[in-house]
């Protein structure tokens, strides 16, 4: 495995996915566990393209179910590396909806997940850095400092006087 750098859009990851029958609830609704474990393997796959290894989840960040996708929709996914720590990493996936009668896309939901790399015997390891070349890119690497030290602190294994990053986003600037 190499620790060299990689890019974001080299751990870009696409999917998609016809709603089925057997996918909704009674209500005609894709049902959200289904959604996730959709965005949870196409969100794998992106960790995998970064650090070349085996990765488990390690946590959902973040879910948003902006609107239901009903039967029949075409659902694509898009996961993408938007930080790597240590032996973790952060990926953001985007969600679209795809109206089989007109063609029309639009972003539905958004995840983040966290994957960790492990070896055979499922111990941390190692993962490469991340290069985040476009602006969204940026936003996105910038701001997985900050959940991650907000995750820490919530867990009670990071002092919040140490969280420098949440930190500033709280101090005022004198003119």
């Amino acid at each position: 495995m190499s620790l060299n750098p990689k890019t974001a859009q080299q751990t870009v990851s696409i999917t998609t996915e016809i709603v089925l029958p057997n996918d909704t609830n009674t209500l005609g609704n894709l049902m959200g566990g289904r959604l996730l474990h959709w965005m949870d393997i196409c969100a794998a796959v992106s960790a995998h393209r970064h650090c070349g290894r085996v990765v488990v989840t390690a946590s959902v960040n973040n879910v948003s179910f902006n609107q239901p996708i009903k039967l029949g929709e075409i659902v694509t996914l898009q996961a993408k590396v938007s930080r790597a720590f240590t032996s973790s990493m952060e990926v953001f996936i985007d969600v679209w909806v795809e109206n089989n009668q007109t063609g029309e896309k639009i972003k539905c939901n958004e995840a983040i997940y966290t994957f960790v790399a492990v070896d055979q015997v499922g111990n941390p390891i190692a993962v490469p850095q991340l290069i985040p070349e476009t602006e969204e890119e940026q936003k996105r690497f910038d701001g997985a400092l900050r959940r991650k030290q907000l995750a820490l602190i919530l867990a009670g294994k990071m002092n919040p006087h140490d969280a420098t990053e949440l930190k500033a986003l709280f101090l005022i600037k004198k003119e």
